[in-house]
């Protein structure tokens, strides 16, 4: 039988998720990553997917950014069927969620993205036109911005 933690595990699960979440996405922004750092990256952000399945209060929505930060990191990585596969689980939970439009443009991101690095660009151009469509009905303007801004480096090819 399994020994009960003598700490809060409900807290733990919280700090952690988001945690790892923002240590990941410390290391995607960092230039001049080492293998090292890719890999560590990598864990982060699974790791932080993980903790958000063992909360009570995870959400379709929680998960699909989840799974859009593990498509992003494979997609850097160029492992493209990883991040295929994570863009699909992204697609899948904001769907299946209601999650907010943001969400679900940002799940069309990651899949133009990783179809851009696949060099497969009439598929990029499909989920990229799905994700351009959500952008221009955001209603906040700092979200709209924000994923305009992330599209057009799909556009660009960086």
């Amino acid at each position: 039988m399994t020994k009960l933690p003598e700490f809060d595990l409900t807290a733990a699960h919280r700090y952690f998720s988001a945690e790892c979440f923002n240590r990941a996405w410390d290391l995607i922004e960092k230039l001049g990553r080492t293998p090292d750092e890719d890999e560590e990256m990598l864990r982060l952000s699974l790791a932080s997917t993980w903790h958000w399945t063992q909360r009570q209060d995870c959400t379709p929505s929680n998960l699909s950014v989840g799974y859009w930060q593990i498509a992003r990191i494979y997609t850097l990585l160029g492992q493209v069927e990883n991040a295929r596969r994570y863009g699909a689980l992204c697609l899948k939970a904001a769907q299946e969620g209601g999650a907010e439009p943001f969400t679900l443009g940002y799940a069309y991101e990651a899949l133009a993205r990783v179809e851009m690095v696949a060099g497969e660009r009439a598929r990029m151009e499909v989920y990229l036109e799905q994700a351009q469509r959500i952008c221009e009905n955001l209603t906040d303007e700092e979200d709209r911005q924000q994923l305009m801004k992330d599209l057009e480096t799909i556009k660009l090819g960086s």
